[in-house]
């Protein structure tokens, strides 16, 4: 009779190969068929992009998440060789997934079908299409629907393998770790541990497992799209996670530690930053899975509407995700910028904001003195803060104050004479308190700039009403952290204004570039293939760079 850590790791091995065996079958190959003998045949094996490829090596394939790649070789397991359109080079293969329905396009079997229906004799050609009494559009929505269940049972078992093995052990030794460093590593995976078990137990409760292309999933990504917002903490906490592992493994017992949890949970050989990735990985691979089940259901499905709504649903959850990600790393500059700031007082921008959406210059009058003012004007969310420029030093500003956008009322004022100031104007705008106690007038030198401030200002009101509706905002630890941190760059007796290296710096932060000797797994986008442009980096650059 064998032992019983012999027959655990016969069973993982025998799992192992039926979850390749399973994977193969969803790609429409047979059993035993690696990627490379596939290759080698002649088969053409399509992959699709998980995240950007930015690359200047011309040896190396750039693309786009979403793009479609031909894989000509995959002899290396960590590069391989693809083909877009007339660009061939090395990328990594941990930025694409392989797709699950090989035979893509349609024509073929379109062709094949026309041809069954002229004459018996090409029924043996047609069943290359077909699935055991399954028209190749249903048989591939099988397949898609196969691999979502799949890969949410892999999932929930991971997440599982994470919170017993590591986070479970860790928390018994108090000697080692701080309840600090434990939730900076781990973040809220617990809760989405708990959350992806009820997913999974409404999938399971919709899934036709007779029939799957029958199955009808589309209504629980709507019914817990909410929730699917608890990867935001995460997201944004994961690279202080990878910072803080970073640090621990320099030493050998928590190398050692780390590596017996692993193996007394029996998981796979990787580290505990790459099982740390996965939830990461996963919420912006939804939308993906989505657009292929959409791809192949017929309108007439009973799944179909849910299912494009699905899809909507988890691109917004994506973008929420990357835009609160954007929003934090923007922290830090808003506290760099209002460092720079002489004369500041009151309370720290951060109190009440945590996004600069708009600055420019304007002249403005104020009761009870009417007498015109240069300033710059810097719009945030809640408020809006202006200063003066040094008559000597035109990259210095002086803090003079501050509006609350929460009690002010936008007035677009016509060209000609202005009631309460009793004065001419042109391309003005008016603030006014909703007491009416406190008037502002804002006068641009065109009307294009104008314009432009008007939307700026219903800009802040959507975004304003959005953080509410979603219950976005920042924790007292997050802003006093910025501020130590802006501090600590702002010594003193030190010139504090934004210097032009540090405006080259922040250009420089737009546009990063992924090293190319290895694969940067840490580098992903949740969002849809084509990422929006942050609109930051333009409206922070706009107060630096103030020429003598």
């Amino acid at each position: 009779m064998k032992d019983k850590t012999g027959s655990i790791d016969e069973t993982k091995d025998r799992r192992a190969e039926e979850d390749k065996a399973g994977l193969l079958r969803l790609m429409g190959f047979q059993h035993g068929t690696s990627r490379t003998q596939l290759i080698s045949d002649g088969s053409v094996v399509y992959a699709e992009a998980l995240w950007d490829h930015v690359t200047m090596d011309d040896q190396e394939l750039g693309f786009k998440a979403g793009d479609v790649i031909v894989v000509v070789d995959a002899t290396n397991k960590e590069w391989w060789w693809g083909r877009i359109m007339d660009s061939e080079g090395w990328f990594p293969a941990s930025f694409v997934r392989l797709r699950v329905n090989q035979d893509e396009p349609m024509d073929d079997y379109l062709t094949h079908l026309e041809d069954a229906q002229a004459g018996e004799e090409n029924r043996e050609g047609l069943g290359v299409f077909l699935g055991p009494g399954l028209p190749c559009k249903e048989q591939m929505r099988t397949n898609v629907i196969n691999e979502i269940m799949n890969t949410e049972r892999d999932y929930i078992k991971h997440l599982k393998d994470i919170c017993e093995g590591y986070v479970k052990q860790c928390r018994k030794r108090t000697d080692m770790f701080t309840e600090e460093q434990l939730c900076t590593i781990f973040g809220n995976i617990d809760e989405i541990y708990r959350f992806q078990k009820k997913f999974l137990k409404g999938l399971e409760k919709n899934f036709n497992k007779e029939q799957p292309h029958l199955s009808e999933i589309g209504c629980c990504f709507l019914e817990h799209q909410t929730d699917f917002q608890i990867y935001s903490e995460y997201c944004n906490n994961h690279p202080n996670a990878c910072i803080q592992l970073t640090k621990l493994v320099k030493v050998n017992k928590y190398v050692f530690f780390f590596e017996a949890c692993r193996l007394l949970q029996k998981m796979i050989d990787i580290s505990l930053d790459g099982f740390l990735l996965t939830p990461v990985q996963k919420i912006c691979k939804y939308p993906l899975q989505l657009a292929e089940l959409l791809k192949y259901t017929n309108p007439q499905h009973r799944d179909y509407t849910d299912v494009e709504d699905a899809l909507n649903a988890m691109k917004n959850v994506a973008r929420l995700i990357n835009e609160r990600k954007r929003r934090l790393e923007n922290i830090d500059k808003i506290a760099q910028w209002q460092s720079s700031i002489e004369d500041w007082e009151g309370e720290d921008v951060l109190s009440r904001s945590s996004d600069l959406i708009f600055s420019g210059e304007l002249s403005k009058l104020s009761h009870p003195h009417a007498k015109s003012q240069q300033r710059m004007f810097f719009l945030f969310d809640h408020q809006m803060v202006y200063c003066k420029k040094d008559l000597l030093r035109r990259d210095m500003l002086y803090y003079k104050g501050r509006m609350d956008m929460d009690c002010m009322i936008v007035i677009d004022v016509e060209d000609g004479k202005e009631k309460d100031f009793n004065i001419n104007v042109k391309n003005a705008l008016k603030l006014r308190t909703l007491a009416g106690d406190e008037i502002h007038l804002l006068c641009s030198k065109k009307p294009e700039q104008k314009q432009r401030w008007l939307r700026a200002f219903a800009d802040e009101r959507i975004q304003v009403k959005h953080d509410c509706e979603t219950g976005f905002s920042l924790t007292e630890v997050q802003k006093k952290q910025a501020m130590l941190n802006a501090r600590k760059s702002h010594p003193a007796g030190k010139p504090k204004a934004v210097t032009r290296p540090y405006y080259d710096f922040l250009m420089r932060q737009k546009h990063p570039s992924l090293p190319t000797a290895l694969p940067q797994q840490q580098v992903f986008m949740l969002a849809e293939p084509k990422r929006k442009t942050s609109t930051f980096w333009h409206n922070i650059g706009r107060l630096t760079p103030f020429k003598k």
